[in-house]
């Protein structure tokens, strides 16, 4: 297979485990025979820096003429702690994800075996997580209309949905919950907004087109609550844009620290690939950053594109890294492996899966069917 991959490090600790994200694809390359051409693009603080802008037009464009997106991260603290600023890092990453429309966030929240011990929640409450949180990504709050009255000091956001933004993501996660545990779990605030409501009507009217399908409903402050106390109760979770901001960087804290958990950004048309970590600019070319979340993200894009063997390749070559015990400090604090000694072991221990390297398959998949 030939793809073509945009490569967007971005801002702080990202353009350093994106590299590493690199390495691992090019070893796939080499193990199963494919080509993968890679496009580095700006975007964030340092395109403002550079161009002026958080999105330059070349970068869209190279994202636009690419299959896939790999991305790093974005946030630097001198526009993130100015709120006068007129132009800030996010905005290059939402307008990027409003102009490729992607609009489902898929991430995958599971807990390894090898690092049960690195949450600090209760072992026998997490030991069976293994969810998947779908979040409509293009539309409420974060993309409403805003405005602030410097003269009244009062700020707006305005919080919008329609039935076909609610109702295309909704379709995507029932389809995933077919080929899971046959679970929905919508999370609203319904008894307060109106778009919840609507959320709530336009949910259960697709809900009796899958009948096999288990439906529940959550308030966002309860879903918050049961994720610590009961996490392994929950299988898709369906939210919206802000909800679901909060729910997924939580599920880092089950799994033990928030360099373990990759991301897909997905549309009809095109789809990214992302850690969910933030920019972490104090770790920033001191080679302590976590690698993995974005090398599974690469291994989320390979299951994108059907490459199914190639991503269990790379996510045992992950396994076998937490097996040996190398891993970056966050995971286990006394590590003395940095960022790109673990890319080099996992990329190195990317090959064809044999009787040899002996892992079920429960261990290897990052999500099932979390990918469109």
């Amino acid at each position: 297979m030939r793809l073509d991959i945009a490569v967007l490090g971005g801002d702080g600790i990202g353009p350093e485990v994106v590299a590493q994200s690199l390495k691992c694809l090019r070893s796939v390359e080499e193990t199963f025979g494919h080509t993968f051409r890679f496009k580095k693009a700006l975007i964030g603080a340092e395109a403002i820096d550079k161009k002026g802008t958080p999105l330059p037009d070349e970068t869209l464009k190279i994202c636009k003429n690419s299959d896939a997106i790999l991305f790093g991260a974005i946030g630097m603290p001198k526009y993130d702690g100015n709120p006068n600023s007129k132009v800030w890092p996010e905005q290059g990453l939402l307008k990027l994800r409003k102009e490729l429309d992607l609009f489902a966030n898929i991430r995958p929240v599971k807990v390894f075996p090898a690092l049960i011990k690195q949450s600090p929640l209760n072992k026998k409450l997490i030991k069976d997580t293994d969810l998947v949180i779908y979040r409509e990504l293009s539309g409420g709050i974060y993309y409403g209309n805003k405005s602030i009255d410097s003269g009244t000091n009062v700020a707006t956001d305005t919080c919008s949905y329609s039935e076909e933004e609610i109702s295309r993501i909704t379709h995507l996660a029932f389809k995933a919950a077919k080929n899971r545990r046959k679970k929905v779990t919508l999370v609203d605030k319904a008894n307060v907004l109106e778009t919840s409501r609507l959320w709530r009507r336009v949910v259960n009217s697709i809900a009796q087109s899958y009948p096999e399908i288990e439906l529940e409903t959550l308030f966002i402050d309860n879903a918050a609550v049961q994720m610590i106390l009961n996490p392994s109760q929950f299988d898709v979770i369906l939210t919206d844009n802000m909800f679901g901001d909060i729910l997924s960087d939580q599920g880092s804290v089950l799994a033990g620290s928030i360099g373990l958990l990759p991301s897909a950004s997905v549309g009809t048309e095109h789809a990214m690939f992302e850690p969910i970590h933030g920019s972490y600019p104090d770790a920033k070319d001191k080679n302590i950053a976590n690698p993995v979340a974005a090398i599974l993200s690469a291994g989320m894009l390979l299951q994108h594109f059907k490459l199914n063997e190639e991503a269990d390749a790379l996510v045992a070559a992950v396994l076998k890294s937490f097996s040996k015990k190398i891993v970056t400090p966050d995971i286990m604090g006394s590590s003395k492996y940095g960022t790109n000694y673990v890319g080099d072991f996992i990329a190195d221990n990317i090959m064809e899966l044999d009787d040899h390297f002996n892992m079920n398959d429960e261990n290897i998949d990052l999500g099932k069917s979390t990918i469109i």
